[in-house]
């Protein structure tokens, strides 16, 4: 694994954790039981985050984010 390489997959890996971290806020404010659903089971927030894109859009945009930068990384 070469420099680019690592560096592409540690970004995309942290963005991806930031995207979760703001899902969560956005899931907080929301609801009580949507804040616990997401701490538990992590799938669900994204999900949660498709039915409200106008809460939690700036979350999803960093999770795609994320996955191109870990797709250019491996690929």
């Amino acid at each position: 694994m070469d420099a680019a390489t690592a560096s592409l997959t540690t970004l995309g890996v942290a963005s991806l954790l930031v995207s979760y971290i703001l899902m969560m806020i956005a899931s907080w404010k929301e609801d009580y039981a949507w804040g616990l659903c997401t701490l538990f089971l992590p799938p669900l927030s994204y999900l949660y985050g498709l039915a409200r894109l106008d809460k939690a859009g700036d979350a999803w945009l960093v999770a795609v984010l994320g996955m191109v930068l870990i797709w250019f990384g491996l690929g």
